[in-house]
């Protein structure tokens, strides 16, 4: 037994192979981090793409009144007006929400 372990510790046959396998799976590691917050980012920008899209929807409608033979109905009106986070580029939006300004129409 003390003989085999002696021939283990003085062989270097497998030495420069390991270090290399070392090498390999340390540059390999490094790059899926890199590779893993690059696709981080786009996932995060795309998202952002998605949320000013729907943001960027205009909510706003307006009827006016009818009126008939014997009855009538006032019409109405909903303007939407844009908040703070709503556009582009604003994905680290920290600020509290905030309401919408009143704006009174002349419908």
């Amino acid at each position: 037994m003390p003989k085999l372990f002696l021939q283990l510790v003085h062989d270097e046959a497998g030495f420069v192979v390991s270090s290399e396998l070392i090498l390999i799976s340390t540059i390999v590691v490094i790059s899926l981090i890199v590779g893993l917050a690059e696709v981080s980012n786009g996932v995060n920008q795309e998202l952002e793409d998605v949320g000013a899209a729907f943001g960027a929807v205009n909510q706003g409608f307006c009827y006016h009144g009818l009126t008939g033979h014997k009855g009538w109905i006032a019409g109405s009106a909903f303007g939407d007006h844009v908040d703070k986070c709503d556009s582009q580029d604003d994905l680290s939006c920290n600020d509290p929400p905030q309401p919408e300004a009143p704006k009174h129409y002349g419908w």
